[in-house]
């Protein structure tokens, strides 16, 4: 038993459909009827509780110790206290810093080796600033807090994987954001790690063009000519494979999509939109670069459900599925 990976699930925001969510996992499929993880959730326990019965969720809470056996129908739990009780629905500034500290005591347990992965339930980022904190999301949060220079958002769901060169910037920035060092980096980050926790020995990337048409030669816009092309180029010399820059609105078709194993995209909408139509509801959001595992659901707190029951919990499933996959292949296990 002790030689499965300890996945930390982190609850989000209390008010969200975070809480529920990770109840549901006492009642998670497992295939072929055996653990391959030990899951504990990082909330308050009387949040739980209090959700559970409203919800007439039945699930037995326990204590979370390294020595615990996974079993139906019990939730591991590490309690963390709220500043102020929460309804559902109802966002409360107050408790924003309970939100981080789950994110960094799930943090503080993968690096000391207690949990092998993190998987993060949603965060409400206006909440968070409100409460005088600047947070622009978990990505971010995570590379600040681990002191990596550089991290890749990607979200993946089924065969399709799609990275970002930038996250949340205002679309009027994202030209000057995408430099050459960026670009290398990103792509470096990607490549290492499409080995590292999807097994993938030389990975195909399809990397998207910034401007419409790929710029049409540069009649609509020079960055694939003078920034984006160039970097493929010099990697390209050093045996990477790299397809593009590709148009990005025939990039996601079939045909071209069967040529790689997963896509660059230069901007959060470019990618994500066409990830999330085709997945919405069992992607999930992978960080690329940080020195642990983290994967988490593709979607918000969803306020208007909260409370109610009807969360979909497929993209929290999947999230632990797949960090259980890179825990084991990163020999985590």
């Amino acid at each position: 038993m002790n030689a499965l990976p300890v996945i930390a699930v982190t609850s989000g925001e209390p008010a969200g459909i975070g809480p529920e969510l990770c109840l549901r996992l006492a009642e998670r499929p497992l295939g072929g009827g055996a653990p391959a993880a030990r899951l504990v959730v990082l909330a308050d326990r009387e949040l739980l509780a209090e959700r559970a019965r409203a919800l007439g969720v039945s699930v037995v809470l326990r204590d979370w110790s390294p020595g615990n056996a996974p079993l139906p129908g019990v939730l591991d739990v590490i309690h963390v206290p709220l500043a102020r009780p929460s309804s559902p629905g109802r966002l409360d500034a107050a408790n924003s810093p309970y939100v981080l500290q789950l994110l960094d005591r799930a943090l503080a347990g993968c690096r000391s080796g207690e949990f092998a992965a993190m998987v993060t339930a949603p965060v409400h980022k206006g909440v968070i600033n409100d409460a005088g904190i600047a947070f622009t999301g978990h990505t971010e949060y995570l590379a600040e807090k681990t002191a990596t220079p550089r991290v890749v958002m990607m979200l993946a769901g089924g065969n399709l994987r799609v990275a970002l060169a930038t996250t949340h910037l205002p679309l009027r920035d994202v030209p000057d954001a995408i430099t050459p060092a960026l670009l290398e980096e990103v792509l470096r980050i990607l490549h290492a790690d499409m080995g590292r926790k999807y097994g993938f020995a030389h990975p195909r990337i399809l990397v998207a063009g910034l401007n419409p048409h790929a710029g049409e030669g540069g009649y609509l816009g020079r960055e694939e000519i003078e920034v984006i092309t160039p970097v493929l180029d010099r990697l390209r010399g050093e045996g990477m494979a790299l397809i593009g820059p590709l148009p990005a609105d025939t990039m996601f078709t079939p045909p071209m999509l069967a040529q790689g194993d997963c896509v660059l995209a230069m901007y959060h909408d470019q990618g994500l939109t066409a990830l999330k139509y085709a997945t919405f509801g069992h992607g999930i959001n992978v960080t690329l670069g940080l020195p642990i595992i983290r994967t988490s659901v593709d979607h918000g707190t969803a306020l208007e459900l909260a409370g109610t029951g009807r969360a979909d919990p497929g993209s929290l499933f999947v999230a632990v599925e797949q960090a259980i996959e890179m825990a084991q292949r990163a020999g985590n296990c």
